[in-house]
């Protein structure tokens, strides 16, 4: 159907390296001229515009609204955490066959070994496993009936070495009492084996079931992140958990070969040194500031003691030297005067904070940091978190913080190069999921997505519907090119209609963006808004990954310097430059991280996704512990 107002419609748009992708190409320039001539009676294509009286009857003069409902982000939700199965100890087959002596009594066949000896504490048995546990549990020991813990008439030195690790599992953020074991007593009636048999029997099942949900839980975390809401993408992982008993039954150091299903890498490791060190640490807090104080220089605060005293403590040597005078004269003064102000600056310079002087909530988490156990709650679920990623990370590969507001390139498994990052806002929040990168595009176009076409563009084009053929976007309308001002703006539905931005100073993407094809058509770009950057708190996008440093990543990615991303750049081309071998992104959302190296640092919630994920986990604990 053609636009109002448009006698002809263009074909529809051309891929990258297409005519309309050609800078150089007459309509592209019709459209970056547009509105020099207001006597131009062509379209933003070159076809000339048709009189009132030759509009089409599917595209009246007079216009009429039909509401279109905004896009909307996804929703959080109430979490449904896994439910424990009872393990189903009658498919196991027993293969117990009695005999008949001559005057009638049943014996045991000869050879009857020790696992069939115990078999009859299955028929009673009740044990609640996680549905992936419960099966494997069947399948093992109906195709392989033999011990796994059990030697003789007692546990064996695997099923002490496990039972270790199990009871320590508070260690790595998990919670030991979900695999909570009780232990034969060592001491037996020698005279009665088949009792002894059927208690090694029940505890033998018993600890198989713990041991595969902690398989389970270490290698892909209690909860299920698609589960809490629609920001989170993972595909759950599968381990193969027979193959899993087997091999930490069988393995020279079972506890080690257990443990060894955590995360593996230096940044859980520091979680659990960090977690153990909160854990011994002092709880107390000498200064307190609020965390909603703001103090901007010129105003009086009965706060501006405290804000004074908290840098004495916090502040380097050097820091203190510098303002010392300021600090011996200091006699609790309400005025946030220019002299603490200097002092302040200073202070967030050292913090690696922007050094405005202006006190807010990430001033006052430096000065003042968080208690131990809001740390230890960090550190709990960026460990479960971690859990979600892959559980070896690639030596080369970027990680991106949604709350550090950093992007990280990474070779040979160190951080090599970082840049600031402007994320989501909060009402278009980045997601959490990992991908690939494959291409970096210079000098690329700006597909505008559909809820900003939607929710922003609409309103304005219904007023104004030549708005986007004066900003020079190009418009499809049912697939098919057209001017902005040939839409009937007012009966446009979802999906009809697409836009984009042509390459170009003004473009919202910058020199070049950074593409791992995504369903949520996030990715890394460039912007011509460089302010944000200087700012602590940087969530002001639609939800792609803005970089303060494009080039410098781009290189990295690609392989190349930095001058010779400059110079693609510099050809004013649009073009997609393939990024060799496999480097993996995770768009992540850790409040506690350490680099390699580091000690853990600790970054707000800008998303509330904590308390989100706590919910989660405290849903999993109730529903455990009434199943055990």
């Amino acid at each position: 159907m053609a636009g109002a107002g448009e006698a002809y419609i263009a074909p529809q748009f051309a891929q990258a390296g297409g005519a309309l992708d050609n800078p150089n190409n007459a309509a592209v320039k019709r459209i970056r001229n547009l509105g020099n001539n207001s006597g131009d009676r062509r379209n933003v294509f070159g076809f000339r515009r048709t009189r009132p009286e030759q509009r089409s009857a599917s595209a009246p003069a007079e216009r009429k609204s039909t509401p279109v409902a905004p896009i909307s982000g996804p929703t959080y939700k109430t979490y449904r955490p896994d439910r424990l199965v009872a393990v189903k100890f009658g498919a196991i087959s027993d293969p117990l066959v009695t005999g008949a002596t001559s005057d009638g009594v049943s014996l045991p066949p000869l050879g009857m070994n020790a696992f069939d000896e115990g078999r009859s504490a299955l028929d009673a048995l009740d044990v609640r496993a996680l549905p992936e546990a419960a099966k494997a549990i069947v399948d093992l020991y109906s195709s392989d009936p033999a011990y796994l813990w059990v030697a003789g008439s007692s546990i064996n030195s695997a099923a002490r070495s496990v039972l270790a690790v199990l009871e320590d599992a508070d260690s790595v953020g998990l919670n030991a009492s979900n695999y909570s074991v009780e232990v034969p007593e060592d001491g037996y009636d020698v005279t009665n084996g088949a009792a002894r048999q059927q208690e090694l029997m029940r505890f033998e099942m018993k600890l198989s079931a713990a041991v595969a949900d902690y398989v389970l839980d270490a290698t892909r975390g209690r909860v299920d992140p698609n589960r809490i809401s629609g920001y989170h993408d993972f595909k759950r992982k599968t381990p193969d958990l027979v193959s899993a008993l087997k091999a930490v039954s069988n393995s020279d150091d079972a506890g080690a070969a257990l443990y060894g299903y955590n995360p593996q890498g230096q940044h859980f490791t520091a979680f659990v040194e960090e977690l153990k060190h909160l854990k011994q640490a002092d709880q107390g807090k000498t200064i307190d500031l609020p965390e909603d104080l703001l103090l901007k220089p010129g105003q009086s605060s009965a706060e501006t003691k405290n804000l004074v005293r908290a840098i004495e403590e916090k502040a380097s040597d050097e820091l203190k030297a510098e303002h010392a005078l300021l600090l011996a004269s200091y006699i609790d003064n309400a005025e946030y005067d220019p002299d603490i102000v200097s002092l302040v600056k200073g202070f967030q310079k050292e913090a690696g904070l922007a050094s405005d002087g202006v006190v807010g909530p990430r001033t006052v988490r430096a000065l003042v940091g968080e208690t131990n156990a809001a740390k230890i709650e960090k550190v709990k679920l960026s460990m479960e978190r971690a859990r979600w990623l892959p559980g070896v990370l690639e030596s080369r590969r970027v990680f991106i913080n949604q709350p550090a507001f950093t992007a990280t390139y990474y070779e040979d498994g160190k951080p090599e190069f970082t840049t600031r990052t402007v994320v989501g806002k909060k009402s278009n929040q980045t997601y959490f999921f990992d991908d690939t990168i494959e291409t970096v595009e210079v000098n690329p176009y700006w597909g505008v997505p559909q809820s900003i076409i939607i929710n922003e563009m609409l309103p304005k084009l219904q007023r104004d519907p030549s708005y986007l053929d004066r900003l020079g976007y190009q418009v499809t309308y049912n697939g098919r090119a057209v001017s902005s001002s040939g839409v009937n703006w007012h009966s446009v539905g979802r999906g009809a209609v697409g836009v984009r931005q042509p390459p170009g100073d003004d473009n919202a993407l910058g020199e070049l963006k950074i593409l791992f094809p995504n369903s949520h058509a996030i990715y890394m770009h460039d912007t011509p808004s460089k302010s944000l950057f200087s700012r602590d708190m940087r969530a002001f996008s639609h939800g792609c990954v803005r970089l303060q440093d494009p080039r410098g990543m781009a290189s990295r990615v690609l392989g190349v310097s930095v001058e010779e991303v400059g110079r693609e750049i510099a050809q004013g081309k649009n073009k997609a430059l393939p990024v060799s071998g496999n480097i993996p992104v995770h768009v992540s959302y850790f409040t506690a991280w350490a680099e390699p190296g580091e000690k853990v640092k600790y970054f707000a919630d800008v998303y509330d996704r904590d308390s989100y994920l706590e919910k989660a986990i405290d849903a999993t604990d109730a529903e455990r512990s009434a199943s055990s």
